[in-house]
Order: C-alpha cells, then sequence, then structure tokens
C-alpha cells in the first residue's frame, strides 16, 4: 500500500500530506500577515481566498497544487509545498516547486528534507525530467536548502521579481530525474 512521502529530521518525522480544512487557517495568516513568508510578502491579499481554492479542487490542481509539511506536532502543520508546470518550447513538462514553513520551523532541517521528499513524489508520479526552483539572491538559508535537497544552480534570474518597491535578481535551481535524491 502507497504511503505519504516521509523523512526523519532530528526528534521529527516529517511528512507531506494533502491540505485539509483546519491548514486553512495557515494560509490565511500568509495573505494577511507582513513578513510571515520573510522575502515572498507580496502585500495584502484575500484571506478568503484558500478556502474557495479548498472547496474548487483541495490544491491538488493538474498543473499547480500544494501539499502540507507535517511535523507531527500537535499546533498543525509546519507549513506547506508548491508545485506547478511550465514547459520548454511547448513539449519538455517541468516543475517548479517552492516552500513556506512558518518560521517556528525554520532552521531545523525540515525545508530540505520537505523538497526533497517532494521532487522524488514528482518523478516517481509523473514523468517530468526536471525540477526547478527559484530564490531570491539574498536567500543563503534557501540556496543552503536547495543544495541540501539535491538542486544544482543554474544560475542568476536579472530583475525576475517586483518586491519592495523595485526588480531584484533571482537564482535558479533545478534537480533532474538522473540526479540522485540525497534521501
Amino acid at each position: 500500500m502507497p504511503t505519504e512521502p516521509s523523512a526523519v529530521a532530528g526528534d521529527l518525522t516529517i511528512r507531506l500530506r494533502p491540505v485539509r480544512e483546519d491548514d486553512l487557517a495557515m494560509f490565511r495568516r500568509f495573505a494577511v500577515e507582513p513578513g510571515l513568508v520573510g522575502l515572498d510578502w507580496a502585500g495584502f491579499r484575500d484571506a478568503a481566498a484558500p478556502a474557495r481554492r479548498f472547496a474548487a479542487d483541495g490544491f491538488l490542481g493538474e498543473d499547480d497544487s500544494r501539499l502540507m509539511v507535517d511535523a507531527g506536532a500537535a499546533e498543525g502543520a509546519a507549513g506547506f509545498v508548491g508545485y506547478r508546470s511550465g514547459t520548454f518550447g511547448g513539449l519538455g513538462k517541468y516543475w517548479e516547486i517552492g516552500i513556506a514553513l512558518l518560521p517556528e520551523w525554520r532552521g531545523q532541517g525540515i525545508g530540505w528534507r520537505a523538497q526533497a521528499m517532494l521532487c522524488d513524489y514528482l518523478f516517481r508520479h509523473t514523468p517530468a525530467q526536471r525540477v526547478q526552483a527559484a530564490t531570491h539572491a539574498e536567500n543563503l538559508a534557501e540556496q543552503a536548502s536547495l543544495k541540501r535537497a539535491g538542486f544544482t544552480l543554474e544560475g542568476v534570474i536579472r530583475a525576475a521579481e517586483f518586491r519592495d518597491g523595485q526588480w531584484r535578481d533571482g537564482q535558479l535551481f533545478s534537480r533532474l530525474r538522473d540526479d540522485r535524491s540525497p534521501l
């Protein structure tokens, strides 16, 4: 019988699982609490949008999905991972992933493991050859996390993001199907 992806970080067993209705409070917080998602804060967003998305497809869309990062804590999930599809030249489908952890869960080895588990999951259940992730040039912790999750830095994406009143560079990382999983 298939199980949900899981890994161990210290005393924590981390697993990825579908979004449940009680997780919507976290998504509402990300929409209205400045700084909760760190550098990814893009201004106030519709706090009711997560409930509408959950009602529509439980955050498990064909081309855009989210899974919760569950560390077994009684107070709820540690955060979530997301993945959306893209294509190069109309033929080469890839996944772009991202992660958002609540501040109290950062720096414990949860993020890189969750991202590695998500890659393994996508390679196991889809024919994609490539998973990519972009991050902020100044987000050194996420860059280290992606490297630990088996990603390779491909380069700088110049003026790719408008944040905090100006255009900023990003960094693009990738992991290919044939790359070894760090798990």
